[in-house]
């Protein structure tokens, strides 16, 4: 029997050893499940919001470019169209303005030569030569400014091409995303490319075994005795070799060809025998059947409701089911070695407390022998008291007699004592007389 205390009304009550382990399961379960499920909760929501990134922005990004591709072309084929009308309508102008000019410039030769007959030969060639000079320069122009339109059009063009160049690239790397994506999805619902399921979880796990699993044993399931094996036993213990956590693996694959498709609920009752013959805490059914089921493809399943402590996963969450259940009993262990504190302590406790009685007990012997010695010399002392009391009022008495015969004595006169005694009256008259 353990005398434990309540925390809460600070009460005592005792425990047998059977009631000492339940307490023990009961807070390493509770412990454990809330951890578990705190654990589970989070690698669920980190998965599913991983994929549904990746979906989103796969699916954000590929409409995102073409529109972006769309809305570009639209604009630089604007541009270019503006471009061309700006330029044609400039030149158009341009043209224009010269042609006008050199009309004027008929017109006011004409004039000139019509009012100026008399002129100089060499005042017409000059003028000739101006009006030569003019429209030259009036061409040059028009030259160059239909050679900027052209190579406007031809940056246009280059542009164009080097955007359309751009936004293909970004279009192929997007469908080589939604290609790996497919790939994913397609090989977590087959047979994985090169390798088995099994060959896979092995290499998953041996890959970190060295620095996240040193102490682990991780190995095939050989052990045939009863007539059926699981696929993998791990094991964990700590540093003093105490075993912390125990799991049964079973590894369940078929390809999309299969005829009879198989759930993974009719693995559940073989795999749970597995577990209770070969001594494990745990049982995980790592799982490809059933690809478009939403329950299994969400991450950890818990499906303790229908075999205890047993779950089923997809490959992906292989390793990161053994790191929850590893570290939940981890921290169980941490609980129930505090417990065993608490037992030893309350021990201790109790052997302190026989010892209090014990000491107790002989004090109050001792104290009730030293209380009747006490009181018997009390008794004493009060006797002798008494007959001090009685001493005390006889010589209070003596005193007083004394006293009397004291009053009595200094009252005694010769004339007192010969007072009705004639002889002796006669006797101290002859002493006087003879003295004097």
């Amino acid at each position: 029997m353990h005398e434990i205390n309540c925390p809460h009304c600070k009460k005592a009550f005792k425990i047998d050893e059977t009631g000492y382990a339940d307490i023990i399961n009961q807070v390493r379960n509770d412990e454990f499940k809330q951890d578990l499920k705190k654990q589970l909760d989070v690698a669920t929501k980190e998965n599913d919001q991983k994929i549904a990134i990746l979906k989103l922005e796969a699916s954000n990004e590929k409409a995102k470019a073409i529109a972006e591709k769309a809305s570009e072309i639209q604009k630089l084929k604007a541009d270019l169209k503006a471009a061309e009308i700006a330029g044609e309508l400039a030149v158009s102008q341009a043209v224009s303005k010269l042609e006008k000019e050199c009309e004027a410039l008929k017109t006011t030769l004409k004039q000139e030569q019509h009012d100026k007959d008399t002129s100089s030969e060499l005042a017409k060639t000059n003028q000739k030569l101006a009006i030569s000079e003019a429209v030259k320069k009036v061409e040059g122009e028009r030259d160059k400014l239909k050679n900027k339109i052209e190579q406007l059009s031809l940056q246009k063009e280059i542009d164009e091409n080097a955007l359309k160049e751009k936004y293909e690239t970004q279009i192929k790397d997007r469908n080589d995303t939604i290609e790996r994506l497919k790939d994913l999805k397609t090989r977590l619902s087959t047979k994985m490319v090169g390798e088995t399921l099994e060959q896979h979880c092995e290499t998953e796990f041996n890959r970190i075994r060295a620095t996240a699993f040193p102490k682990a044993y991780f190995e095939k399931d050989n052990n045939t005795r009863s007539g059926s094996k699981g696929d993998f036993i791990f094991r964990d213990s700590d540093t003093s070799g105490i075993e912390v956590v125990s799991i049964m693996f079973e590894m369940k694959n078929e390809s999309d060809e299969t005829a009879t498709k198989k759930k993974n609920e009719d693995f559940l009752r073989e795999l749970d025998k597995d577990r209770t013959e070969k001594g494990c805490e745990y049982a995980v059914l790592v799982s490809l059947l059933e690809p478009n089921s939403e329950l299994y493809n969400s991450g950890i399943v818990d499906v303790s409701h229908r075999y205890p402590k047993m779950y089923v996963v997809r490959p992906q969450f292989f390793i990161p089911i053994i790191t929850l259940l590893r570290n939940a009993a981890q921290n169980a262990m941490v609980f129930k070695s505090e417990l065993a504190l608490v037992k030893s302590q309350n021990i201790d406790v109790s052997n302190f407390e026989e010892r209090l009685e014990a000491f107790k007990t002989g004090f109050n012997k001792n104290f009730q022998l030293a209380s009747d010695k006490f009181r018997t010399a009390i008794d004493e002392i009060d006797k002798t008291i008494a007959h001090l009391l009685k001493t005390k009022d006889a010589l209070l008495g003596s005193e007083n007699n004394l006293r009397l015969a004291n009053e009595k004595a200094e009252n005694v006169t010769v004339k007192r004592l010969t007072k009705g005694n004639p002889t002796m009256a006669a006797k101290f008259a002859k002493l006087r007389k003879d003295a004097a």
